[in-house]
């Protein structure tokens, strides 16, 4: 990986990272592909309608279905899918502590069941490693011991030394097998935890960032706590956090959240905001959000956003999409899908673009300015 500060504006960052499939411009928002699919997407919609250089695929749910060994003896992700541009992994870790009926986390791993069968599964730090190995992924989460908020200081406390131990772990097996020859294209990630505790962050965020790992997570935010909270975290966190590698905010979120977030210095975030709330009739728009199941939208003529450029805005009304939903047409999922990605990858290009000439202060004003009229 290749990584370049290009400019600040404050603490705000517009980066340039590089990896084996594509150079990605940051601050940059990936669409999440669970399964190896945008739901309702295929990838002509993901490459040349929406421009994504890198989409997010889940470990977890790839080793379940299809399996990680099925992916790579199809070429891995990459011709699996047929999407050529980078793929980051996450660990699979929120997803068994999440899905399953039975998560326990333990000294050496996590073991959990199926959400498909039930069947029983145990993921170690080397285990997800090797799954992502097969999936061929260009970036790759390791296993962290995530905690549900609130927790107590007891738990919060085990937590990072869980995560601390799986890391150094982590990068010593990654590490090891790149002189091998295996995984010498992929790059690695650590993720801080802490909850929203201070002291637990700073502890987390130096321990793992003394480690030589390609770039720097923050999890275990967006989890219940409120927005003020994370924000103060993210804030306190970055501090630790080195200025020559990225910095990935996982699973944030609103469009608030990802300005927010990019003025204390993140440059990469994920979120399955804009696809779930666009197949349940929530739009985003420049001047906030609507919901298009509303009876007022049904004789109105107007684009979902008369400032979007996006292949549904530019073709059809409001009013169509009201209808579409209303009467379940599969076709209004995959239009709603491309409106919301296309408005948050749209508005993470006008994002670096004020950070380039800085004025992010100025675009976050008029930002805020268009959702208060």
């Amino acid at each position: 990986m290749e990584f370049q500060l290009d400019a600040t504006s404050k603490n705000a960052r517009a980066c340039t990272i590089k990896t084996a499939h594509s150079t990605i411009k940051t601050p940059v928002f990936m669409p999440v592909g669970t399964l190896g699919s945008v739901k309702s997407l295929d990838m002509e919609d993901v490459l040349t309608t929406l421009g994504a250089e890198i989409i997010l695929a889940n470990t977890y749910h790839m080793y379940l279905r299809p399996g990680d060994e099925t992916v790579a003896k199809m070429g891995k992700l990459h011709n699996f899918t047929k999407f050529p541009k980078s793929f980051l992994t996450d660990s699979g870790g929120f997803q068994a502590f999440s899905l399953s009926d039975m998560s326990k986390p333990k000294e050496n791993g996590i073991e959990f069941r199926s959400h498909i069968d039930g069947s029983k599964h145990f993921f170690t730090p080397k285990k997800v490693i090797d799954i992502q190995h097969n999936l061929g992924s260009d970036i790759m989460m390791i296993l962290d011991d995530l905690v549900a908020l609130p927790a107590t200081q007891e738990r919060i406390a085990l937590s990072i030394e869980r995560t601390t131990a799986w890391a150094q772990e982590s990068i010593d097996y990654f590490r090891a097998k790149q002189k091998e020859g295996v995984g010498v294209d992929q790059n690695i990630f650590a993720i801080i935890q802490g909850g929203t505790d201070k002291a637990f962050r700073a502890k987390s965020a130096t321990e793992l960032c003394a480690m030589d790992y390609d770039g720097f997570a923050i999890g275990g935010l967006s989890v219940g706590e409120l927005n003020e909270e994370m924000y103060d975290t993210v804030e306190h966190t970055v501090q630790f956090m080195p200025k020559d590698k990225p910095r990935y905010l996982m699973g944030v979120g609103t469009p608030e959240d990802l300005i927010e977030n990019i003025e204390r210095g993140v440059d990469m975030f994920d979120c399955v905001m804009p696809t779930r709330n666009a197949r349940n009739g929530t739009l985003f728009t420049s001047f906030g959000k609507i919901n298009i199941k509303g009876a007022k939208f049904k004789e109105d003529p107007l684009p979902v956003d008369p400032e979007c450029k996006c292949p549904t805005c530019q073709t059809y009304s409001r009013a169509y999409l009201n209808h579409l939903y209303k009467a379940r047409e599969i076709s209004y999922f995959r239009m709603a899908t491309i409106h919301n990605l296309f408005y948050y990858l749209n508005l993470m290009r006008e994002v670096r673009e004020a950070i380039l000439e800085d004025r992010f202060a100025e675009y976050k004003a008029a930002f805020y300015a268009k959702r208060s009229n």
